[in-house]
């Protein structure tokens, strides 16, 4: 069964750090990319970053230099480091996976997500 269960939401002061885990089983990173979404209240889901099963990774623009994607596919796991937060950064944060492939994938994006985790809350106020 493909699950993703994420992790590491609290709450958080503007200019903190969180890191989020998205524990995936079920498939191999190897196989699938994986992306990173949010949604506030009131505000549609947006994706922030995606990472391919390569190396290829991508961000929203408002989270530039301030998130970074990474995977360890020893632990089939995939992280996004935030450093410097903003309140605008509050949201339930989701992970999502594409199809796994035999081939992998070698780009990401932020549509066609097949599975999706349950989120993981972030909070960032003073």
């Amino acid at each position: 069964q493909l699950q993703l269960v994420e992790s590491g939401g609290g709450l958080v002061q503007p200019g903190g750090s969180l890191r989020l885990s998205c524990a995936v089983s079920g498939f191999s990173l190897d196989y699938s990319a994986i992306g990173w979404f949010r949604q506030a209240p009131g505000k549609e889901r947006e994706g922030v970053s995606c990472i391919s099963s390569g190396v290829f990774t991508n961000y929203t623009e408002s989270v530039k230099g301030r998130f970074t994607i990474s995977r360890d596919n020893a632990k089939n796991t995939v992280y996004l480091q935030m450093n410097s937060l903003k309140p605008e950064d509050s949201a339930v944060y989701y992970c999502a996976a594409d199809h796994p492939s035999p081939l992998g994938s070698s780009t990401c994006g932020y549509v066609g997500m097949d599975y999706w985790g349950k989120g993981t809350l972030v909070t960032v106020s003073s």
